[in-house]
C-alpha cells in the first residue's frame, strides 16, 4: 500500500538517501540545505511510502513565475505566489514502476489549484525533461541572465525550465 503524506524533520535521513540514489553527485544538496528547506515550505513536502518505509519525496515552495531555485540554494516562499515551483523529486530504486512519481506530482498540483496558484514550475535535470512533459509541462524559456545563471548551476545535462498552466 502507498501513502503520501507531508515530510517531517524525521524523514530527513530517508530524504537524503533517496537522493543519493537517485541524482549525480554535483547534484546532491546537503543535510543542511534540505532543512531549511523543510522548515521554510513544510507543507509543500511529500513522502511516498510503500509499507511504511519512505521510497519517494517532493519538494517545492509557493515562488513566482519564472524564478528559478538554484542548485543549494534555501527556499524563499514569495509573498504574493503565482506559482507552485517544485524543487526535487526522486524516487528510489527499490519503487520504480510503482507510479510515485506521477501520483507524488498529481498531489502537489491538486494543492496548488487548491489554493488557486495559476503556474506550476521547475527545473528537468539529468534527462527527465521527457518524464515532466508527460505530466503537463512544457519547456519556457528564461529571458533574465540571473535566472539563466541558476538554471546553470544544475549538473547532468542542460537543465530545462518549465512550467505548467495549472487554472484555465
Amino acid at each position: 500500500m502507498v501513502a503520501i503524506r507531508h515530510m517531517l524533520a524525521t524523514d530527513i535521513a530517508s530524504v537524503l538517501r533517496l537522493q543519493a540514489q537517485c541524482y549525480l553527485p554535483d547534484n546532491i544538496e546537503s543535510e543542511a540545505v534540505i532543512r531549511t528547506r523543510l522548515a521554510s515550505a513544510p507543507d509543500t513536502a511529500w513522502i511516498a511510502e510503500t509499507d511504511g518505509k519512505a521510497c519517494a519525496y517532493l519538494v517545492g515552495y509557493r515562488s513566482r513565475l519564472g524564478q528559478v531555485g538554484a542548485l543549494g540554494d534555501g527556499f524563499e516562499p514569495a509573498e504574493a505566489p503565482d506559482c507552485l515551483y517544485l524543487h526535487d523529486l526522486a524516487v528510489g530504486p527499490q519503487a520504480r514502476g510503482l507510479g510515485l512519481g506521477p501520483r507524488l506530482v498529481a498531489h502537489a498540483l491538486a494543492q496548488a489549484r487548491r489554493e488557486q496558484l495559476s503556474w506550476a514550475a521547475l527545473v528537468s535535470v539529468q534527462g527527465s525533461q521527457a518524464f515532466w512533459h508527460q505530466q503537463g509541462f512544457a519547456a519556457r524559456p528564461l529571458d533574465d541572465p540571473g535566472q539563466a545563471r541558476a538554471l546553470a548551476s544544475y549538473a547532468g545535462g542542460p537543465a530545462c525550465y518549465m512550467t505548467q498552466a495549472l487554472l484555465a
